[in-house]
């Protein structure tokens, strides 16, 4: 088995799983560092294991796999992995708009996650790294925002787009978190509230309704912010009354996320139905923060499909060209 191909299905199988990003990180980087060591040092075990980001665990890949043998380690992660759900709806979607790369607090560059939605035939991939007020995320100032603009456009190419964006946060009045006329140059906006989240039920409605009236906004991103399961725990649904706020995403055509992670099951089944009920459109994102979480789409997929969500009614099904011409 080829050492470099091993190390990457064995940091995407980690990333899906959601486990350390630090040990995904140092699979992905021990791949780069042997693809890019000369030919006659990569069979020589003596001159790899000496390699600076080689250690003793990626060495063993590296060893295993020039032996001809599939790494026990990643025959481990296969039998343990959920695989892929199969489903009608996760081979009609077309691409991703929600997702966060190492500008804020993803683990990987833009490239990585690029060339991650390219192998998973995506048309479209969006980055949409977070605001500034969210510091703990490295949220992005209008200038460094500015900044990643031409570095996403840059790695289209291949069949894929990349849409340049932003996880915008909801402020506390419904205000966004970033400059209006940069917003209005992004391609796809996802606004979601990150802070006080147990606002009472009718301030929180106001919050939500303001910020899904304002025409920049694309998508309402993991509307309910609860977590069901994971390493964070768990965090019960925000309050606020769900038909006057998808009544306004209906109105402005604003796609409710149907997000992808398994720790956030976001909305719940109920909330997906009424949306469902009043005209909503959705979106069906991964929220991926390293490559291989960009195949979590099958989970927001399967959970739309048992929920009965039309295909037509879910904007990631939509090619590029219509799907610019709802965005814009």
């Amino acid at each position: 088995m080829d050492p470099v191909e091993a190390l990457s299905e064995i940091a995407r199988l980690l990333e899906r799983e959601r486990a350390s990003r630090y040990r995904a990180k140092a699979f992905r980087a021990a791949a780069a560092i042997y693809a890019a060591l000369p030919e006659d040092a990569k069979t020589d075990p003596n001159r790899i294991q000496a390699t600076k980001g080689i250690g003793a665990s990626t060495f063993a890949v590296i060893r295993e796999a020039l032996a001809g043998k599939t790494p026990a380690y990643l025959v481990e992660l296969r039998g343990e992995v959920e695989p892929e759900i199969v489903s009608e709806l996760r081979a009609a979607l077309r691409g991703d708009l929600h997702a966060h790369t190492d500008w804020s607090d993803g683990s990987m560059s833009i490239a990585a996650m690029a060339d991650a939605a390219r192998a998973l035939g995506h048309e479209y991939q969006a980055i949409t790294d977070h605001s500034p007020r969210l510091k703990v995320a490295r949220g992005l100032t209008a200038e460094r925002l500015r900044a990643q603009l031409p570095l996403v456009r840059a790695q289209s190419g291949d069949g894929l787009t990349m849409l340049t964006g932003i996880e915008v946060d909801i402020l506390e009045d419904g205000a966004l978190d970033q400059d209006d006329d940069l917003l209005a140059e992004l391609d796809i906006v996802v606004a979601s509230a990150h802070s006080r989240l147990r606002m009472d039920a009718s301030p929180m409605t106001r919050r939500l309704v303001r910020a899904v009236s304002d025409p920049r906004v694309s998508v309402l991103g993991h509307v309910t912010g609860r977590l069901v399961q994971g390493e964070r725990g768990t965090r019960p649904p925000s309050q606020f009354d769900a038909r006057s706020v998808f009544e306004a995403c209906a109105e402005h055509r604003v796609a409710v996320e149907i997000n992808s992670r398994p720790e956030r099951q976001d909305p719940p089944d109920d909330l997906i139905a009424l949306a469902l009920e009043v005209g909503c459109l959705f979106s069906i994102d991964s929220d991926a923060h390293a490559p291989g979480q960009l195949s979590l789409l099958d989970h927001g997929a399967a959970r739309a499909e048992r929920a009965g969500v039309p295909a037509e009614r879910i904007v990631t099904t939509w090619g590029l060209d219509r799907l610019r011409r709802w965005a814009g």
